[in-house]
């Protein structure tokens, strides 16, 4: 059951992500600011800090999987979300050996990966000629609050599901040990 309840998790929040600027105040969303949840991306943080061990990449294979799955519900351009997380979490897995998971190092590789994320889909979205913002528009007025957005969003979730997902990475390590 536990098998199935982590992409069950992913799968809450490529769906919500559709409704989270309906959940916001609409000062936020009515202005100038367009801020997008990569809550998917959050939760794919969490899995590699406190789920996967140094020989495990399911957080990548999430990224993947989900990353396409975003692709193909809301833009119109596939791989580009697949290729930025499954890119991003790697990097993340990478980093988190050097680093002990807890509070700083989440929000410290959190915003990073947000910030790197979303980098890298603007620059590929200004390459193939989907956007032509200006940088220091993107940055000001997409960049800065996306990022804020999704940090207060992992802050939020840390006490849910840090020490749950290294608990639960403990069993399936021990479960696959024991087979």
């Amino acid at each position: 059951m536990k098998r199935l309840l982590l992409p069950l998790i992913l799968f809450l929040f490529v769906v919500l992500e559709g409704v989270a600027l309906e959940l916001l105040p609409s000062n936020l969303v009515v202005g100038n600011l367009l801020i997008i949840p990569h809550w998917v991306l959050v939760f794919l943080v969490f899995l590699a800090i406190f789920y996967d061990y140094e020989n495990t990449y399911y957080a990548v294979l999430y990224g993947l999987i989900f990353g396409l799955l975003i692709d193909v519900v809301y833009t119109g351009v596939l791989g580009v979300y697949m290729f930025s997380y499954a890119f991003v979490i790697y990097i993340i897995h990478g980093l988190k050996r050097m680093l002990h998971g807890n509070i700083y190092v989440t929000l410290i590789l959190g915003f990073a990966g947000v910030a790197s994320v979303d980098i890298l889909i603007e620059f590929i979205y200004t390459m193939v000629g989907l956007t032509e913002a200006p940088w220091i528009d993107y940055f000001t007025h997409r960049l800065l609050p996306t990022v804020i957005l999704n940090l207060v969003f992992l802050v939020i979730l840390y006490p849910i599901f840090a020490k749950r997902l290294t608990r639960w990475g403990g069993e399936h390590l021990t479960k696959n040990n024991a087979l």
